[in-house]
């Protein structure tokens, strides 16, 4: 075999080295680059399993635990607040009431606990290998879609045992599980970063959440809020996905429309911030993590 010029001067010269990475510090606003989510998308359904695994591997109850604790909340709200404190809940069954707010709740705070840890769980390998490092609160979130599959499965045969037909407003339900990932994907951003930042942020999380959790119309509906406060009451975008959800489920009179759309609203806003501090941030993680 006769090689040509070019093929002996390409011999010569070797493989063309690999690609190089470089991460450096910048100022002011950074692209977002929210393709990279898509270029790497098979390490994010890598880093999901992996977490499914983690989770119910050598687990005595399993997917159990899933519906366990949501089960056990609906119960102790059940007692103290539906039958000893007489809590309204607009001629809903109130065990049902409380089950249908607390699977989208225990979403959200499934995506606060799992996220703003991520970093700092995986130092080892975000310090060693590049990868956009958006994936890692991302694929935290994502993960707590399973556990949510499960419990919602379950409010559907309570709906069967109360006796609760669905209503066409089922078809909306859709559109507030987004909602509820893009709460729980904005605060995760925010909550990953800084805890990288500040390791104080991780003690901060569990009592943000219980606080959270009695800001949100969960034991109770959003209703009995004054009506002079509703607006402000509203800017928790937990708010809106709770409403929201229990609305598509049950149906009703109307529509929780203003709560919803000052949801989204703020729901956006705080996604989008989230976003590029994260990505401000991101070209230190490797240093200081």
């Amino acid at each position: 075999m006769v090689l040509s010029e070019s093929d002996r001067a390409g011999q010569a010269q070797g493989p063309e080295p690999a690609p190089t990475f470089v991460l450096e510090p910048v100022r002011g606003w950074v692209p977002l680059h929210l393709h990279d989510l898509w270029e790497y998308h098979e390490l994010l359904y890598f880093f999901i399993w992996r977490d499914v695994k983690a989770r119910y591997r050598q687990t005595v109850l399993g997917v159990g635990w899933a519906v366990i604790q949501p089960l056990m909340t609906m119960v102790v709200f059940s007692i103290f607040f539906g039958k000893l404190g007489q809590i309204p809940s607009n001629g809903i069954p109130y065990p049902i009431f409380t089950f249908a707010a607390l699977v989208p709740w225990q979403l959200f705070a499934n995506a606060l606990a799992g996220s703003g840890s991520s970093l700092i769980m995986g130092q080892s390998l975000i310090s060693k290998v590049y990868f956009p490092r958006l994936i890692v609160p991302t694929a935290a979130v994502l993960f707590g879609l399973v556990d949510f599959g499960i419990a919602l499965l379950v409010l559907f045969g309570l709906m069967i045992v109360y006796g609760m037909p669905l209503t066409f407003a089922i078809l909306t339900l859709p559109l507030f599980i987004l909602l509820d990932l893009a709460t729980g994907l904005a605060m995760g951003y925010w909550l990953s970063a800084a805890n990288v930042q500040y390791r104080d942020v991780r003690y901060i999380i569990p009592f943000l959440t219980q606080i959270w959790l009695f800001c949100t119309p969960v034991a109770y509906p959003a209703s009995m809020v004054p009506q002079q406060w509703q607006f402000v009451y509203s800017l928790n975008p937990m708010v809106g996905v709770v409403e929201g959800f229990r609305w598509a489920l049950f149906g009703g009179a109307q529509a929780p429309g203003l709560p919803v759309l000052i949801s989204a609203v703020v729901v956006a806003i705080l996604l989008v911030s989230g976003l590029f501090y994260f990505r401000r941030m991101e070209t230190g993680f490797a240093d200081i993590v």
